[in-house]
């Protein structure tokens, strides 16, 4: 691994985490009701092959701050990971935004619901809405302008084509 690639997963962790933590987002980034805005960012594992790395680690840091915060280092973390690595491997940009919808929505609510006393429908289901949220509402047109700029891609160090952009 090169210094520019650590550089680059340092650099998005750090905003992956701090998307996550200043207010006023934090008041959207835990518990059974989220949207995380720094959801937004899992979409680019689908361009950037360190991508991944960057999300992981700035989940760390960001659940540092997480009312269930030895649940959410070791499996929310995991999740992101395991989200990261499903989502380099879509064909199309428009599923690039799925992984981290399902698996933060299965794996995430396996124990926010019971540590919050809810039912794990129910909290799959609002943790499922605030990732679309953030994958496919902010993430997604984000992912897309990537694709269709190269200066961007490139200074961020990108592999996909704007061939995909559709």
């Amino acid at each position: 691994m090169s210094v520019r690639e650590l550089a680059r997963i340092s650099i998005f962790a750090a905003v992956y985490a701090l998307l996550t933590v200043l207010p006023p987002l934090n008041a959207l980034g835990y518990g059974p009701l989220q949207v995380r805005v720094a959801e937004a960012l899992a979409v680019l594992p689908f361009i950037f092959p360190w991508a991944p790395w960057g999300l992981y680690l700035g989940c760390i840091l960001a659940n540092l701050g997480s009312p269930f915060l030895a649940w959410d280092l070791s499996l929310g973390a995991f999740a992101s990971l395991a989200a990261a690595f499903l989502t380099r491997r879509m064909p199309r940009p428009i599923l690039a935004p799925l992984p981290p919808v399902i698996v933060n929505a299965v794996l995430v609510s396996m124990y926010v619901a019971p540590l919050s006393g809810l039912p794990y429908v129910s909290v799959a289901l609002y943790i499922a809405a605030g990732q679309a949220v953030a994958c496919y509402g902010v993430g997604y047109p984000l992912l897309l302008y990537l694709l269709r700029n190269d200066g961007a891609r490139n200074v961020l160090g990108g592999e996909r084509s704007e061939d995909l952009a559709g």
